[in-house]
């Protein structure tokens, strides 16, 4: 007996991280000793006061039961304390807090909760490629907003055409942005507000790198911005602040009628999450000492990473796009090749993977993007190997 997929699932993009790892597992299934910059897995431990917090809380009984289907309040309580401490952004915790099962869902099951089929979502490109799926899932119409270089990577509001931005129900947006580590300024998210307002767009800011800023700057939360709360929400991870990837917590914070529907629809997906994780992320969140000693030093941790990785590269003159938060390096693609093409010659000939950044949208193509989810030593490695590939010994290759 045979079942045949919906026609639903039919309508979902590929899934460009599954492939990646296929194809890194096939090469080292060959022997090859292969350094891994293709992912965004965070390679660092989780903190040990998280750690034990969570290692007590599953010796409670109580956190064995069922969550409440919405979550527990007293996480909600720490969620919207951390806001206020952290961003000066006063959220109640009783109807402008979802819990979500890592960020991911909640902007994915978006389009479910709050669009219609047909309706129009507008998409960042590059961008998170699972942003896709919520589009098919929900069976809505996209259109993609460019970020160019030029632009530092920030969506130029003044270029979305009239009749799209007339159309358009939801905006997402991420900084410090993946792929590129572009970060967003309160002028920017000033004129987000407005753009917002102007055309009755809803904003969605997915700040799952909201912890990670270089050079002395702290990522600007899109709520902080005036009139943002009237107009979106914001979605955050512990994943990458606390090294809690496995983990699956997050929560979307904002406009209470955006907060409603998300835990409307999750009362019928899910039963909230395991209870324990929920007072593990409490600790996590609350314990404001323990919290900023251990983000400052993920903060230095990357920022060191990715110093020494763009110090090695500058060795053989291949320049990056200066990242100033997340935990990638947008790196250009030598002239002659492709990003698909150099991605593969970086796997064959070096051992080294990376992620081809046309997986994240057509403006993507002519970078690949390194992770620094991996030591020093095996960055600088990686360098190492690139910068003897014949394309970068020709000192007149141009870049």
């Amino acid at each position: 007996m045979q079942f045949e997929e919906s026609n639903l699932l039919k309508t979902l993009p590929k899934q460009f991280f599954a492939s990646l790892v296929a194809k890194v597992n096939a090469k080292i299934a060959a022997g090859a000793d292969v350094i891994n910059l293709g992912q965004g897995n965070p390679d660092l431990p989780t903190p040990d006061y998280i750690v034990k917090a969570m290692q007590n809380a599953t010796a409670k009984a109580a956190d064995h039961k069922y969550s409440l289907f919405r979550g527990e309040l007293r996480f909600k309580e720490a969620i919207a304390q951390f806001y206020l401490t952290e961003y000066g952004v006063t959220i109640d915790p009783k109807t402008e807090v979802a819990i979500l099962a890592g960020s991911k869902i909640g902007l994915v099951e978006l389009p479910w909760a709050l669009m219609n089929p047909g309706d129009t979502l507008l998409l960042p490109n590059p961008g998170y490629p699972d942003y896709l799926s919520g589009a098919s899932l929900g069976r809505v119409n996209y259109e993609t907003v460019p970020l160019k270089r030029d632009n530092d990577f920030l969506i130029d509001y003044s270029a979305i055409p009239m009749t799209i931005a007339k159309k358009a129900k939801f905006l997402y947006m991420n900084y410090p942005n993946n792929p590129t580590g572009a970060i967003a300024t309160a002028e920017f998210y000033e004129q987000t507000v407005a753009f917002a307002t102007q055309h009755t767009v809803g904003i969605v800011s997915d700040f799952a790198y909201g912890a990670i800023g270089f050079d002395g700057h702290k990522p600007l939360s899109f709520l902080q911005t005036p009139g943002a709360k009237a107009v979106g929400i914001e979605t955050y991870t512990l994943s990458k602040t606390f090294n809690m990837a496995g983990w699956r917590v997050g929560f979307a914070v904002g406009n209470a009628d955006m907060i409603e529907a998300i835990n409307l629809i999750q009362d019928h997906l899910f039963v909230s999450i395991f209870p324990a994780i929920q007072d593990a992320a409490v600790e996590a969140l609350s314990n404001t000492t323990a919290r900023q000693n251990a983000v400052k030093s993920l903060r230095q941790t990357y920022e060191s990473r990715r110093n020494a990785f763009i110090s090695a590269v500058r060795a053989f003159n291949w320049e990056p796009y200066m990242p100033k938060g997340a935990f990638y390096v947008l790196m250009p693609v030598p002239k002659g090749y492709t990003s698909a093409s150099f991605a593969d010659l970086l796997l064959t000939e070096a051992n080294v993977a990376v992620a081809d950044a046309s997986g994240f949208g057509d403006e993507g193509e002519g970078y690949i993007r390194v992770g620094l989810t991996i030591t020093e030593k095996r960055l600088v490695e990686a360098a190492k190997r690139i910068g003897q590939l014949a394309v970068f010994k020709d000192q007149k290759q141009e870049i």
